[in-house]
């Protein structure tokens, strides 16, 4: 094996010429024979409930084979109700009633042998409603509720930090509904064969994949089989199994034959999850030394009327700072829309935005560098467990940040730069981001051919475009001694080892500590067989060729560390940005940006690198752009294509330096990985916003920051 193939490299994505050439195969990609195609029906109306239901006409077209209502759907297990939180196998009944809870819930399925012949069926479908006025009111405190005990945390006495603090910033931070959109749509092939289930799905996680339908048909979880070789991008989206699949099964048991159904581009706002609204109320309080005294987080959301979930949105504040005394509420209120569910980084997302920029705001106030306070309020303990912190380079991100971006040539008055027309402005948030580890199995099979050694690595795992493939196989390299062209990865199928699959930024440690286990049993195995002495280098190839082995394979199962549990494990960083506003239109640029991380070891800095700036764009987005909006009369939502729904493109980014600080943290995991996905959207928009501070004069609270807000907020007392 080349040194430049293994663990640390910055190779190529060795699954990158299938995805460019169109040989990667996604969920609705697979040639299954004799598949109908279904078209999801969704309501019309945001609460009530259907009285009546024609499908005569749809029935009559050429090539439709079934209808699917409440009327005549098979009958699944039973609701978890509304008390119930909202998780990654969560059963997902659908069609089991006349009930309508939110605009765009699924009302019925045409199944027709062309996917044309079923959308153009759904339109003739006719539904009667009794309509009720939604429940679409975001503050509606009179009715919040906290979902469970754990959603609330205090520390210290916090009114007693109030009173000895010499400075407070008060504030409302408010973030909108974002959806996920990832390029591929999601999708879903199910068959049924002698009571047993297989599905090519767009899911994150397949295992949990698996159990949700086991659970939704009453099936032995072994009697399901999800596929994901692919998954063209998920941001959480795809974490849970969502009602499209149980459709398509539900219709695949009803006609005997295999079922595709894709959700279309607008249903992906009413039929997948998204970003709640989050209202987040901060007190942060200091001295004039500023050492932080307090600091208070309440945030008030929003969660479906059948189900459960709250973005915590209060994380960063409870460990971020070594403030003595703190507070975190989160409230929910019951609202006719699908329920919310994970984001990149949920909660932290938004939360960071909030929490660092009322922490901009207190450096303000006390006229202090925002480095220089966040630094004096670092610490090496977990405020929130007084755990220890595996390693913690936050202020070392800072400061290395600091003097790559440039930072002493900051404005230190805002609204005092100005080149041409513009109003330029630096900016500074930091970032956390909690690194979990879930245990995760693989194969390794080795084989003899033609004179060379091979090895297939096998794992339920799955790629949503983070390089798992390519990470993987370095891994291998690494561990076998073989070099990565004759590695083959096999990812995302529930018959190979158990996997936690992709999510919550486990994925790189989890996986690739799995492979390693499995590479070590493999060679301790041959190692025994042949007689070789324990601390003898071999490499793989040379085991299996001592022992006359055409073929071998070894399983092996990395939990997570003992030690792990006596420390608080996160990944952080610092992110940097400079903006220019033009003074009259209001119009303002990223001209650039600089992220700094301490994410333990980067298997791939290629591979990483894309993960961050990929996270650096979708928080652009957050500052620049994106919002979902309602209709506050009927409950839908305005925007309902990505021509209505903006992201960023090219022309919305600048130049953006990423810097990975060496770290190697063995409580973790013995290879001393941490996350670094969600690491990077984190306290993106923070950093925006505090720039467009510097550069203005003016505070934004409220995302998006468009051209109107940037003209009509008021400049803050004491800026000249």
């Amino acid at each position: 094996m080349k040194a430049t193939e293994g663990i640390g490299a910055a190779i190529n994505r060795v699954e990158g010429r299938l995805k460019v050439t169109g040989r990667a195969r996604y969920a609705g990609e697979f040639p299954v024979e004799g598949k109908l195609y279904g078209q999801g029906i969704n309501s019309t109306i945001a609460r009530g409930r259907i009285v009546s239901i024609d499908t005569s006409e749809a029935l009559a077209q050429p090539g439709v084979v079934a209808v699917l209502t409440h009327e005549n759907a098979m009958k699944l297990a039973d609701p978890i109700g509304a008390e119930a939180r909202l998780s990654t196998d969560s059963q997902m009944p659908v069609l089991q009633g006349p009930e309508v809870h939110y605009y765009g819930q699924y009302v019925g399925l045409v199944v027709a042998e062309t996917l044309e012949q079923a959308q153009y069926a759904c339109r003739l479908v006719k539904y009667e409603y009794e309509t009720e006025e939604p429940a679409v009111d975001f503050d509606d405190r009179e009715s919040a509720f906290r979902l469970n005990e754990r959603m609330d945390y205090s520390r210290g006495d916090v009114q007693q930090g109030l009173r000895e603090a010499d400075e407070v910033v008060e504030a409302t931070y408010i973030t909108p509904m974002e959806h996920h959109h990832p390029m591929e749509l999601h999708a879903v092939i199910a068959s049924w064969n002698d009571g047993a289930v297989e599905v090519y799905a767009s899911q994150q996680m397949i295992e949990d994949s698996a159990l949700a339908i086991a659970k939704t048909f009453g099936l032995e979880e072994e009697n399901v089989r999800v596929i994901a070789p692919f998954v063209g991008g998920g941001f959480g989206s795809k974490l849970g199994t969502e009602r499209h699949v149980i459709l398509a099964l539900m219709a695949a048991k009803q006609t005997g034959r295999p079922v595709q159904v894709t959700v279309t581009r607008t249903q992906m706002f009413t039929n997948t999850s998204f970003r709640q609204r989050n209202v987040q109320a901060l007190k942060v309080a200091a001295t004039t030394e500023g050492v932080l005294t307090a600091i208070v987080h309440h945030t008030l959301s929003h969660t479906s009327t059948y189900e459960s979930y709250q973005e915590q949105c209060g994380t960063p504040a409870r460990m971020l700072y070594a403030s003595p005394n703190a507070s975190v509420e989160h409230r929910l209120v019951r609202l006719n829309l699908q329920t919310p569910f994970a984001m990149r980084a949920p909660g932290e997302a938004p939360g960071s935005f909030a929490l660092e920029s009322a922490i901009d705001e207190l450096a303000w106030k006390l006229r202090m560098d925002p480095i220089e306070l966040r630094i004096k309020n670092d610490t090496q303990t977990d405020p929130s467990n007084g755990k220890p912190f595996s390693s913690r380079l936050l202020t070392e991100c800072l400061r290395i940040g600091a003097e790559k971006f440039g930072w002493q040539d900051r404005p230190q008055q805002p609204r005092s730069r100005e080149e041409g027309n513009e109003l330029v402005g630096y900016g500074v948030a930091a970032a956390a981001r909690a690194s979990p580890y879930q245990a995760c199995s693989a194969k390794v099979i080795l084989k003899a051919q033609g004179g060379e050694v091979h090895a297939t690595v096998q794992t339920g795992a799955t790629d949503i475009g983070t390089g798992t493939y390519t990470i993987l196989a370095q891994t291998a390299a690494e561990e076998l001694g073989i070099p990565v062209e004759r590695i083959t990865v096999e990812l995302g199928d529930t018959r190979f080892p158990e996997s936690p699959g992709s999510g919550g930024s486990w994925g790189a440690a989890s996986f690739s500590n799995g492979v390693r286990v499995a590479c070590e049993q493999l060679k301790q195995e041959l190692r025994t067989k042949a007689g070789i002495a324990e601390g003898e280098e071999a490499s793989a190839a040379r085991l299996l060729l001592d022992n006359d082995l055409a073929t071998y394979e070894a399983t092996g199962r990395a939990e997570r560390p003992e030690q792990a549990r006596d420390y608080s494990i996160y990944s952080f960083g610092a992110n940097f940005a400079e903006v220019r506003v033009d003074k009259d239109t209001g119009m303002w640029r990223i001209a650039r940006m600089v992220s700094v991380g301490s994410a333990g070891t980067i298997l791939n800095p290629k591979t990483a690198y894309g993960q961050v700036v990929g996270g650096i764009v979708m928080g652009a987005g957050m500052a620049i752009a994106e919002k979902t909006d309602l209709e506050p009369r009927y409950g839908n939502f305005i925007t309902r294509s990505l021509a209505d729904y903006h992201v960023p493109v090219n022309l919305d980014m600048a130049k953006v330096d990423v810097v990975f600080l060496p770290e190697k943290d063995e409580i973790a995991n013995k290879m001393g990985i941490k996350g670094i996905g969600e690491l990077g959207i984190t306290s993106v928009a923070g950093a925006i916003t505090n720039a467009l501070f510097n550069a203005t004069g003016k505070r934004f609270r409220e995302l998006p920051v468009t051209p109107e807000k940037v003209l009509l907020t008021p400049v803050v007392e004491g800026v000249v």
